[in-house]
């Protein structure tokens, strides 16, 4: 294998493994501890087995070649002989007739590939060379530019004397909020496509290696690998992101909220091919407005998509190059994906199955690397799974029937019906959750509280909305986007008034509760801590249409009856109560991806425990266990660099049980505070400390001030606490890191720093204590998930029944098992990131012993594991 330095034995473990698994068309789950340089691993093993695939296959086209231009017989075996009957009955020189003809086709069908091939490598092999080319084209811009700019300026000349057409102005500026005619369901069968590009369309994807992470940090850190790898130089790479991150027009930039990006975008291309076929029929056309998108040029697209392929390039550096060349990077890049070999894209983009169609992403026969992996689970379930509030139900019924009345004479009636159905839709939800969707959301108060699970079909038939076909609903809503239209026209008439319906008693009303809402919202600005939900809720009514949500939640309940629950979460009005729809069984949403793919691997720092990704993930989607490989590699650190240490029991003999009976109990926090002023005093940098909640750190840390153990700590160890707002994670960890630097300097009482963190909180992933930022990690009790939450409930149901039980052990323990020690993997990796690093790692809970439990641990981790059952010994372990 390639690689940019001498591999650690690992890493050439890691990547045969992958070859291997590549080469023969596994589903692979991949663990390889962070600091070990996975990233460069996956890079160099698979671009490595690509490679080679391209090779033999060009090698096997060119021997196909040979024989059809040789003219040969025995291109595929024939089975007739002369003057036999083949067992069809066909005389045989008409099978050997046929066998000529599908040989000859397969020759020309590859000759048309090598030409086309040819033709592209050609392309961008002038275009790495060839600069004139890039001049021309930027030429050729500043040449349209110009032209535009001088049409403009006439235009305006002319319009000056025109003062009587400013009123036709506002009017023709309103028509774009009316709905088109809508040709639904099954009149339509012919779109009318792009013209320019149709030769294009067809164009062949190469075998490709499809690369998913989670942030686009990640992947950009995964883009900058792939640079310095050996193989930077000759990898088509093209890297797919959102709109929101990729879109270079600021007018529509502006909007913010990624469903509005997304929705001005596609009306702005309709726009543009309409256009094209309203300049026909100009004559009898309506006046609307058609704002087409300046960065949406095919010429300039091809000319980026070529660009793009040429050179690896990360988000950053594909925007600054849509910037420069006037070109759209969103489109532009997906115009690169047939010829690409690597395509690095975030989880939602590929597993989401209507996002990836949109994305022209095609998986058969592909490879799919999915790294970040640990919770990949979780990530399906989100994806899939919608909630709508009371006030966005609301919201959106007055903002729809104020819009039917206002255009009720200019639409259709096919519109009229869809409308209808919406509108009933959304005044069954609300009277689900117990509410009148005609009177205010806020001022509702419903009598019974409390959380219900249902199935789909008994939510559907209780709403009584099942005899509406939800497929056709959710088709009107994508194909009209009314969603977008009824947005405009808020945006145009309506103030967060429109959230209560105003016919004329309600009027006076709605002017009181606006008045009383901003009295309420002062109030709370000058420091009432209670802050009603209902204000964070009237934010998000601002920043997207509620309808847009709405959708999601429509298009969920199309899911199969026993994959999905819907739970009415019922508080005390019905603008804090909502609707959800919670996705049970994410394997029906992954199938697609495995069956369709010729390898999938599931790669990660720690994916300890596996079980559930074979059994709820693979198993369940029908993934033979014979296609399942598993690998997981140590660290590169010698074997000396981490101490960890099952502590059973603190300095004064209390046993340590952190359950939620006993973990309130002041002998309990004592302790803790003991041990960590105990360690303190030895452990040199930085401490983190993990709890199970927020609520739990801040219980703590209050008993802590009151029994003065606090200052004692604060005189070894500067103390730092998580911060629940995310946009201050980054100051803290300054501070922190500031303060270690510090320490160590100086050198006096104080010698560095305590962070007190949360488990599954902002700092127990992707932010590294590496060196002295971490030279003890600790984790205090087991942060087990809150199984009274109505969705872990449900989800326990659903898989004792659907699972079998392993070690006669119920799938529901297990997974409550599973979700605590993932959550414990994950904080307690962060403290190891290279091979020079060290760091102790302190599990305070006797139960941590337990034999299921600590085979849950990393096996890096489990290997060096020591279980110590009083506090002397550990302490003498750590001071060593």
């Amino acid at each position: 294998f390639p690689f940019p330095y001498t591999p650690y034995r690992i890493q050439e473990q890691f990547m045969e493994a992958l070859y291997g698994a590549l080469e023969a068309g596994r589903v692979g789950i991949f663990e390889s501890p962070t600091g070990t340089g996975k990233s460069l691993s996956l890079i160099c093993g698979a671009l490595s087995w690509l490679r080679d695939w391209e090779e033999k296959r060009q090698q096997e086209e060119t021997r196909l070649l040979a024989l059809g231009a040789g003219g040969q017989d025995g291109l595929i075996p024939q089975q007739a002989r002369p003057g036999s009957e083949d067992t069809a009955g066909q005389p045989d020189w008409v099978t050997a007739f046929v066998q000529k003809k599908e040989e000859r086709d397969m020759v020309d069908r590859l000759k048309e590939e090598q030409i086309r091939r040819k033709k592209r490598e050609d392309r961008l092999e002038k275009i790495r060379h060839n600069v004139h080319l890039k001049h021309a084209a930027k030429r050729k811009r500043c040449e349209e530019d110009e032209a535009k700019r001088l049409l403009q300026l006439s235009k305006e000349a002319l319009s000056q004397g025109a003062g009587e057409d400013a009123l036709d102005q506002l009017d023709h500026n309103e028509e774009e909020l009316i709905l088109a005619e809508y040709e639904s369901d099954d009149e339509k069968k012919v779109v009318s496509g792009l013209e320019e590009d149709d030769d294009d369309l067809e164009e062949e994807h190469v075998t490709k290696i499809y690369y998913c992470s989670r942030t686009h940090s990640q992947l950009s850190q995964f883009v900058h690998e792939v640079q310095k790898s050996p193989f930077g130089k000759d990898t088509r790479l093209v890297a797919l992101g959102s709109r929101q991150n990729l879109c270079v027009n600021e007018e529509v930039r502006r909007l913010g909220a990624l469903q509005l990006i997304n929705d001005r975008c596609m009306e702005m291309q309709k726009n543009k091919h309409e256009k094209k076929s309203n300049e026909e029929n100009e004559g009898k056309k309506r006046r609307v407005s058609h704002t087409v998108c300046p960065f949406y040029s095919y010429e300039q697209m091809q000319f980026l998509r070529d660009e793009v392929l040429v050179e690896v390039q990360d988000i950053e550096q594909l925007v600054s190059l849509g910037r420069e060349t006037k070109a759209c990077p969103y489109y532009g890049s997906r115009f690169a994906i047939p010829a690409a070999q690597l395509v690095v894209l975030p989880y939602q983009m590929l597993l989401h199955e209507p996002t990836r169609n949109a994305a022209g992403i095609k998986l058969k026969d592909q490879v799919v690397i999915i790294d970040e992996a640990h919770n990949l689970i979780d990530t399906i379930t989100c994806i899939y799974s919608a909630e709508v509030s009371g006030s966005q139900l609301c919201c959106a019924h007055s903002q729809l029937s104020q819009y039917m009345e206002r255009y009720r004479k200019r639409l259709k009636a096919k519109n009229l019906m869809y409308i209808k159905q919406i509108l009933y839709l959304l005044e069954q939800f609300v009277a689900m959750l117990g509410g009148n969707v005609n009177q205010n959301p806020g001022c509702q108060t419903i009598s019974q509280t409390g959380t219900v699970l249902k199935s789909i079909n008994d939510f559907l038939f209780q709403s009584q909305i099942d005899n509406i076909n939800l497929f056709k609903v959710q088709r009107y809503c994508e194909k009209s986007l009314i969603s977008r239209k009824l947005f405009g026209f808020v945006e145009r008439y309506g103030g967060p008034a429109s959230a209560v319906k105003t016919n004329k008693e309600n009027q006076k009303l709605a002017g009181l509760q606006n008045f009383l809402l901003t009295l309420r919202q002062r109030s709370d600005k000058e420091g009432n801590p209670q802050s009603p939900p209902a204000e964070a809720e009237h934010d998000q009514l601002r920043t997207a249409s509620p309808l847009m949500q709405i959708e999601g939640f429509l298009s969920a309940l199309t899911n199969a009856n026993q994959d999905g629950r819907v739970i009415l979460n019922r508080q005390g009005t019905v603008s804090q109560s909502s609707l959800k729809f919670l996705l049970l069984n994410p394997a029906v949403h992954f199938a697609k991806v495995v069956e369709e793919c010729r390898a999938v691997i599931i790669a990660g720092g720690t994916m300890q425990p596996v079980a559930d990704f074979r059994e709820q993930l693979l198993c369940c989607a029908g993934v033979d266990p014979a296609r399942i490989v598993e690998f997981s590699c140590g660290h590169v650190i010698p074997p000396e660099n981490i101490l960890p240490i099952i502590l059973c029991s603190g300095p004064s003999n209390q046993q340590l049980e952190f359950t939620y009976q006993t973990r309130d109990l002041p002998q309990m926090m004592d302790e803790t505070g003991r041990i960590l002023c105990n360690l303190c005093n030895v452990i040199p940098g930085g401490v983190v400390c993990f709890f199970p909640s927020y609520e739990y750190e801040k219980q703590v840390y209050g008993h802590w001030e009151k029994t003065g153990l606090l200052s004692r700590l604060a005189a070894k160890k500067k103390i730092f606490q998580e911060p629940k707002k995310a946009n201050q994670v980054e100051q803290v960890l300054v501070e922190y890191a500031k303060c270690i630097k510090r320490c160590s300097q100086t050198g006096g009482q104080m010698t560095g720093a305590l962070l007190l963190s949360v488990v599954g909180g902002k700092m127990s992933e992707g932010i590294n204590f590496s060196d002295d930022l971490g030279r003890c990690v600790i984790m205090v009790g087991m942060p087990y998930p809150n199984i009274r939450s109505p969705e872990l409930q449900e989800k326990m149901t659903w898989l004792d029944k659907t699972m079998p039980r392993a070690a006669g052990q119920a799938p529901s323990r297990v997974l409550i098992e599973n979700l605590c020690m993932k959550a414990v993997n994950q904080s307690i990796g962060r403290a190891i990131r290279h091979q020079k690093d060290f760091a102790s790692v302190l599990l305070l809970d006797h139960r941590y012993a337990r034999p299921a439990i600590l085979n849950k641990l990393p096996q890096w981790i489990r290997e060096r594991t020591q279980v110590k059952p009083a506090f002397g010994s550990a302490f003498a372990e750590l001071r060593k």
